[in-house]
């Protein structure tokens, strides 16, 4: 579908563009990349096109949803073209990077339209829908030359990464606690509900995000045993599970457990970790260090900072297009992801625990 309120000019062909594209790379530093983006949801409103439009060294240029009432809603606060077909977009735009925000089932067709044009790409979590769909997609990116990058806001924001520097602080770590929930009245409601689109429920979806922090702050486990429930409610039918307790793993001895829910409220975000000289425990806008008896020793508050955040990711992905920046949560990166959360489906399935560095 053509544009929404503008008209563009069809006249430049795919070498062209190519061409403009390297140029643009070329003088990077100088100039602003040109960025679109594709499904207007929650996420895309109220975190991706805000940080598009306060980052450094980026202009957004095109927005994409397939619901043409959304178009005809989103397009005129954005003043930009709109289109129903992302690949019409491609075709259409000089585009250096793509922010996809779309059901999960969707990313695999958007990553491979954007790799042909060899349009980067900052993908909102998941990086795929399973382990194998994403050794595919790694091997797609590579073979194309382009920067992909999975969303992980919580990398850019100092609540987060103040993390290692308390943890340095209270001795010997030896375990950590952590959830994600939240209350959603329905679970059934809506593609997250089906595995067959979301490739899950809350271990793949929300889960990603606590799936990193483990990651960043301790590694791979060595082993994870994974318990999941679609019996949240008996009267609706869903197959994407509405709750997961994961209990993982190290050879050092370290080990931890991660509750997730969709249906367990009030919504709530933490990681404890324990060491033997005290704990920190980090929420969503608050991290703290206490004494092992529970007494507070410093603490770090910070509200109102996800859209400074989510800009900052993108001034980042920018860097990152540009050769500024390594790629901190890439394809490759993000296997180590899809392994852990495979070896929960895995073991909740088997009932055993699964090593997620044999799946690599």
């Amino acid at each position: 579908m053509r544009s929404l309120g503008s008209k563009i000019c069809q006249t430049a062909q795919v070498d062209t563009k190519s061409s403009w594209r390297a140029i643009s790379l070329a003088g990077a530093r100088n100039t602003r990349l040109r960025a679109a983006v594709v499904g207007l949801g929650i996420q895309a409103l109220e975190d991706h096109l805000p940080g598009l439009l306060t980052a450094d060294g980026v202009e957004l240029v095109a927005i994409c949803d397939e619901n043409p009432e959304v178009l005809r809603t989103q397009q005129p606060r954005f003043c930009v073209p709109g289109f129903s077909d992302f690949r019409q977009m491609f075709e259409a735009e000089q585009l250096d990077f793509v922010v996809v925000c779309v059901p999960h089932d969707v990313g695999r067709a958007v990553i491979e339209a954007a790799a042909e044009q060899r349009i980067h790409v900052l993908k909102e979590k998941p990086f795929a829908t399973t382990l194998a769909e994403a050794k595919e997609l790694a091997a797609i990116c590579d073979k194309a030359g382009i920067q992909l990058m999975v969303t992980l806001q919580r990398r850019f924001n100092p609540i987060y990464t103040s993390f290692t520097q308390l943890a340095e602080q209270i001795g010997t770590p030896f375990a950590v606690d952590a959830r994600y929930t939240l209350h959603v009245e329905d679970p059934s409601e809506g593609w997250r509900g089906s595995t067959a689109i979301a490739g899950g429920g809350c271990v793949i979806d929300m889960g990603y995000h606590l799936v990193d922090l483990i990651l960043w702050y301790f590694g791979l486990p060595d082993r994870i045993t994974a318990d999941i429930s679609v019996g949240a409610r008996p009267d609706r039918t869903y197959d994407a599970e509405d709750t997961a307790l994961i209990h993982f793993a190290y050879d050092s001895g370290f080990y931890g457990s991660l509750l997730l829910s969709r249906f367990i409220g009030p919504k709530t975000e933490e990681i404890r970790l324990v060491g033997n000289r005290g704990i920190v425990h980090l929420e969503r806008g608050r991290i703290r260090r206490l004494t092992n008896g529970g007494d507070v020793i410093e603490s770090l508050v910070r509200e109102q900072g996800w859209p400074s955040a989510a800009a900052a990711q993108i001034d980042y992905f920018r860097q990152v297009i540009e050769g500024r920046k390594p790629n901190i949560s890439g394809p490759q990166q993000n296997l180590a992801h899809m392994c852990f959360v495979a070896a929960c489906y895995d073991s909740a399935r088997a009932r055993t625990s699964v090593n997620p560095k044999e799946l690599l």
